[in-house]
């Protein structure tokens, strides 16, 4: 941030470019400004594959992996990073709770490789002080933690900066359904609570920053107080925090420290715009990192599904990275199989989203389909679809292959239509 505001192109702006088909100069600005964002520690440059998240650019999609005090098993956490990566995540985030942390920690870190990492510096912090101290951790735990993650190379940290111990005692009394929803939010909440002390993050947010400059490490500031039901979206809780991050990362951006901030949750579709539209404003255009939005709260067992519904609106709107969901969400840990259905779901989002954002830039790709389909060209919509061997399978599931498909065989329309359209162009 600080190379663009003094009017020089980071080297990374030149690749972003190229990818975007976008300026230098309007990207160069846009990074100054916190806009955009490029999220690498420099302790893993040259490792990490460069992108930009944020204004003007492509939606970008995360997947969360990682243990659970129940479920511990690090080679399927590994398989759910392979399969993050060929499946075309731009990030991923390990959220463990059980076993080695470190060693997951640098396992995936490795394993992901070039996406870059995420981490919640509270679970860990958290999750030591219990288990070796039987005590929450202390002040300087919380830091402790950030400064090593850090050192070890993650890339961006959910910080739960912006929930204040005055909104952890309101939402306590409030007649939310799901009062808190974020796990790394309830901790917080729990510490302060007991005690009665302000948040760490938000109290000495200017030593956080000093540490993530150091490595120009991107801040992802966490909704705590994000809704976790459609009836508790837009309130005050939610607001408030909202108001208290934008506050937090203004004073990221003097000290060139790059933020994105993290929405929803929960939230009834007519919400979404409005509450991008909020965010943006409040936060003078960051980049905004959504989970979902669930668009309704039934949908359990194909939570991906309304996950999806809620961040393609998100997308076109401009929301700038979606959180995926699993159809495992508020059920299990994931297995492989439903982080796959959950990434290519958010994929499709994504895209349908960029397709009103972007307009040609996103749509192109959409009319190449649809050629290929009336020409009955199965190769080239097997290497554009976004699961180019599940959808192969799928077109050859009743056995012999045929120039159209088995759910029309020979009545298929092009091949019913084939000599009145052979002499057509195509535009």
């Amino acid at each position: 941030m600080l190379e663009a505001r003094s009017g020089a192109s980071p080297e990374e702006l030149k690749a972003i470019s190229k990818q975007e088909g976008v300026s230098i100069e309007k990207l160069r600005a846009r990074l100054a400004e916190g806009r955009i964002i490029v999220i690498r520690n420099l302790r893993r440059a040259g490792r990490v594959r460069i992108f930009g998240i944020g204004e003007g650019l492509s939606t970008k999609v995360n997947v969360n992996i990682g243990t659970s005090a129940t479920v511990c098993d690090l080679e399927m956490e590994r398989e759910k990073a392979r399969i993050a990566v060929k499946y075309g995540s731009d990030t991923i985030m390990d959220l463990s709770t059980g076993g080695d942390l470190d060693k997951i920690r640098s396992d995936l870190m490795k394993t992901s490789e070039p996406l870059p990492f995420g981490t919640v510096p509270t679970y860990q912090a958290w999750i030591e002080s219990i288990q070796k101290h039987k005590s929450l951790p202390s002040e300087d735990e919380f830091f402790r933690v950030i400064e090593k993650q850090l050192r070890d190379g993650v890339d961006f940290m959910t910080i739960h900066a912006g929930m204040t111990y005055q909104l952890a005692k309101k939402v306590i009394k409030s007649g939310r359904i799901a009062p808190i929803v974020s796990r790394g939010g309830a901790m917080l909440a729990a510490w302060m609570l007991e005690n009665e002390k302000e948040n760490p993050y938000y109290e000495r947010w200017d030593y956080l920053l000093e540490m993530f400059a150091e490595h120009d490490a991107t801040i992802s500031l966490g909704d705590a107080l994000r809704p976790g039901a459609i009836a508790d979206a837009h309130d005050d809780l939610q607001i408030s925090e909202l108001m208290n991050s934008a506050r937090l990362l203004k004073r990221a951006r003097s000290v060139g420290v790059q933020v994105m901030v993290e929405g929803p949750g929960h939230m009834a579709m007519n919400k979404i715009p409005t509450d991008v539209k909020i965010m943006k404003s409040l936060t003078g255009g960051a980049p905004y990192y959504v989970l979902g939005p669930l668009v309704t709260d039934l949908a359990v067992g194909y939570d991906h599904i309304a996950a999806a519904i809620g961040a393609a609106i998100a997308a076109a709107e401009g929301a700038d990275l979606l959180c995926y969901l699993t159809p495992a969400e508020h059920l299990s840990l994931p297995n492989p199989e439903q982080v796959k259905e959950g990434l290519i779901a958010s994929k499709i989002a994504a895209h349908a989203g960029d397709i009103i954002k972007l307009g040609e830039k996103a749509y192109r790709k959409d009319k190449e389909m649809s050629i290929a389909r009336a020409d009955l060209n199965w190769e080239y919509m097997f290497k554009m679809s976004f699961d180019p061997d599940g959808v192969e399978r799928a077109y050859k599931q009743f056995g012999a292959e045929i120039e159209s498909c088995n759910m029309c065989g020979p009545y298929c329309v092009f091949l019913i239509l084939n000599k009145y359209l052979k002499k057509r162009r195509r535009g």
